[in-house]
This record gives C-alpha cells, structure tokens and sequence, in this order.
C-alpha cells in the first residue's frame, strides 16, 4: 500500500474516532436536558394571584428630619470665616411664608370676584355694546378663580428679594394689578366673542 494512502486512511479514522466520540456527548447532553425538561413540565406551575397596590390608603401623619447639601451643620464648627465673593448672600422666603402671602392675598381675591365680579361684567357689556348668555359669566369667574394662584405667585416672585415681610402696601399693590388683570381679561374675552359673533 502507498504511504501517502495509509497516511489519508490514519487521519480519517481518528477523525471518525473524534466525531464518534462527540456525538456520544452531545446524545449525553441531549439525554440530560430531555430529562430536565420532563421534570420541569412535572412541576405544579406558579400561579401568583392578583396584586393590588392601594395608595389612598397611605397616610403620611409627619415628615421630620434633615436634609443637608452641601455643608453640614457640624461641618460648621470648624469654619471661623463664610464668605462668597464678598457678596450678601439673599435667601429666598421660606415656602411657609411664601404660602401665608399668597393665602391671605388669594383671600381677598375671592370676596372681590364675588362681590364685583358681576358688576365688572355687565359694566363691560354695557361698555362694549354687547350682551352675551349669563353661562359665559360663570365661565369667565371658573377661568379666572383656576388662574388666581398662579397669577399671585407671578406677583410674588416680582418682590425684591430682600423684602422678607409682605407689607401692607406691597400685598394692596399687587392685589389692585391683579384686579385690573381681571377687568382686562373679562374685557378682552367678551370683545373677542362680539369680534366672532
């Protein structure tokens, strides 16, 4: 026989000898996981029941505790001298306050939509020449009443910093702004309606 014949022949069966060697493996692997799969189908399937999530029950009585960013009060005992750029520092007013304002000028909003609020409209139709269905009145005061809040917080926001006392002239200032607002807006509205109709 030719050498170069046996040599073919020799490599051919350790290359059969290998691929019979992996096959056996891989039927073994086969073998193994058709088993897993036969015990996992066996098993009682997890059933999990429904879930309910009910947030009005939640109920926050307090909220205590500190939130420090940047330095921390006991950082501070180290530090003799705090300055920035030789600047003063102006904080803002604290949101309690800033509610207590706007509560107090909100308030007297109230009572003067509902005691002038009619008289502001008919006054504008009269002035205007034109007269519309009283829905469009309890349109305008929803509309407005939503704005209110809003509206004075825009007003607020224009104070000088500095100011951390709402005095009386300052809250009757933007109180008497926020009127003509009101007479401005009703005016508009109804002359954009008489421009439409």
């Amino acid at each position: 026989m030719n050498n170069e014949l046996y040599q073919y022949l020799k490599e051919l069966h350790h290359f059969v000898e290998h691929q019979s060697t992996k096959i056996k493996t891989l039927e073994k692997q086969l073998a193994e996981l058709q088993k897993e799969l036969s015990t996992l189908k066996e098993r009682p399937p997890v059933q999990v029941g429904t879930i309910e999530y009910k947030f009005d029950q939640l109920k926050v009585e307090t909220l205590e505790g500190t939130l420090n960013i940047g330095l921390n009060p006991s950082d501070l005992e180290g530090i003799s001298d705090f300055t920035v750029d030789n600047k003063n520092i102006q904080t803002p007013v604290a949101p309690k306050d800033q509610f207590m304002r706007s509560m107090e000028i909100e308030n007297e909003l109230r009572e003067y939509l509902e005691g002038n609020l009619p008289e502001v409209f008919e006054k504008t139709q009269q002035k205007l020449q034109f007269n519309v269905d009283e829905s469009y009145y309890s349109f305008i005061k929803e509309d407005i009443t939503k704005q209110l809040s809003s509206r004075i917080a825009t007003h607020l926001n224009h104070l000088p910093q500095e100011s951390k006392e709402l005095t009386e002239d300052m809250k009757l200032d933007i109180i008497e702004k926020i009127k003509g607002e009101i007479q401005h807006g009703v005016f508009l509205f109804l002359n954009q309606l008489k421009e439409q109709g």
